[in-house]
C-alpha cells in the first residue's frame, strides 16, 4: 500500500537561484527583493543547507542534486514540479508551463537518485507542453495516497484533460475544481492553497469562489476522514497551504512547511495540525519571496524502493 509520508526527498541547490520573469505571469506569489544577485544566491544557499541538516537532524534522508549544468535556472530549487517517483519503480516526468523551466528535467538528477534508490522505469509525458498543456507534478496533484484521490485545482500550469487522464492511469480519482488569489487570478499550483496529511487538509477553502465546487471538496475530505484545517486568503499568501507530511524509519511523523507559514497559522491551527505529528518549521524568506514558492516546492517526494 502507498503511504500518505515518505521518509526520503530530493532536494536541488539553487545553484543560479532569482526572480524568474517568465513564471512570474501567472505565479503572484513572486516579489523582487532590493538586493543584488550575489547576495540573493548566498542567502537561497544558506536558507538551504540550514533546511538540508535540519531534516536530516529528524533522520529524513536527503538527497541534495548538485546541478552542474551552467544553463541558469532560476527555479530549480521546487523540484517537486517536474517530476513523480513511485513505490514500484517508476519515475514520471511532466510538462512544465514555461521554457525556463523545462531544463530543469535532467537525467543527471535521475542518476544521483539511482545511486541509492530502484529506478525501474522513467515515463516522460512531458510532449504535452509543446501544445500548451501543463500538467506540473505535485506542484498542480496533491495526493491522497491511502484513499486512492486526487486534487488539482485547473491553471495554465494544470491541464484538466490531462490531470484526469493521469490520475486515472495511476489508479486514483480525479478531483477537479477552480481557485483564485485575493485579486481574482486564478491560483497557480494547488499546492500553495492545499496539504493533505494522512489525519489533516490544509485549505484555502475561500478561494475556491464556486460553491458547489467548494462544497464537494470539503464533503470528498471529510469523507475520507480529515481533520479540515482552512486557512484564509491571508494565510494562503504566507504559504500555509504549501505543507508536506513526512516520516522518518523510526516511524516519526512531521509536517514540514516555512517559518512564515508557522508564524501565520493560529495557535488553534497549529494544535490541529501537530496533535499526531511534529511540526517542522524551516526558514526560507528568501526563496520564498523571490520565487514564490515555500518549503513544500523544495521537496520532491521520494516513493522509490531502496536499494
Amino acid at each position: 500500500m502507498h503511504t500518505q509520508s515518505t521518509s526520503a526527498v530530493l532536494m536541488v541547490r539553487p545553484t543560479s537561484f532569482g526572480f524568474n520573469e517568465q513564471t512570474a505571469q501567472t505565479n503572484t506569489f513572486q516579489h523582487h527583493l532590493t538586493l543584488d544577485a550575489a547576495t540573493v544566491k548566498a542567502q537561497a544557499i544558506a536558507e538551504f543547507d540550514t533546511m538540508v541538516q535540519k531534516l536530516r537532524d529528524h533522520d529524513i534522508a536527503v538527497t541534495v542534486f548538485e546541478d552542474t549544468d551552467p544553463r541558469p535556472k532560476p527555479d530549480a530549487v521546487f523540484p517537486n514540479n517536474w517530476f513523480s517517483a513511485w513505490p514500484n519503480g517508476d519515475v514520471y516526468l511532466y510538462p512544465m508551463a514555461t521554457e525556463s523551466r523545462r531544463i530543469e528535467r535532467t537525467s543527471a538528477a535521475l542518476d544521483t537518485l539511482d545511486k541509492s534508490f530502484v529506478v525501474n522505469a522513467v515515463r516522460d509525458i512531458s510532449a504535452t507542453e509543446l501544445h500548451g498543456e501543463n500538467l506540473e507534478s505535485t506542484g498542480v496533484m496533491i495526493f491522497d495516497h491511502r484513499n486512492r484521490i486526487v486534487y488539482g485545482c485547473i491553471s495554465p500550469r494544470c491541464d484538466e484533460k490531462l490531470f484526469t487522464k493521469h490520475a486515472q492511469a495511476l489508479g486514483y480519482e480525479p478531483v477537479t475544481f477552480h481557485a483564485f488569489g485575493a485579486d481574482g487570478t486564478a491560483v497557480y499550483h494547488t499546492n500553495v492553497m492545499m496539504g493533505i496529511t494522512d489525519t489533516t487538509a490544509v485549505i484555502c477553502d475561500e478561494a475556491i469562489t464556486d460553491t458547489s465546487e467548494r462544497e464537494m471538496v470539503l464533503q470528498k475530505l471529510q469523507a475520507t476522514g480529515h481533520d479540515i484545517v482552512s486557512i484564509s486568503q491571508e494565510q494562503m499568501a504566507a504559504f500555509c497551504g504549501n505543507i508536506l507530511e513526512l516520516s522518518n524509519p523510526a516511524g516519526e511523523h512531521f509536517v514540514a512547511m516555512s517559518q512564515t507559514a508557522y508564524d501565520a497559522f493560529t495557535p488553534a491551527q497549529r494544535a490541529q495540525l501537530s496533535f499526531d505529528k511534529t511540526l517542522l518549521p524551516c526558514s526560507v524568506p528568501t526563496i520564498e519571496t523571490i520565487g514564490g514558492g515555500s518549503v513544500r516546492c523544495m521537496l520532491g517526494e521520494i516513493f522509490l524502493p531502496r536499494r
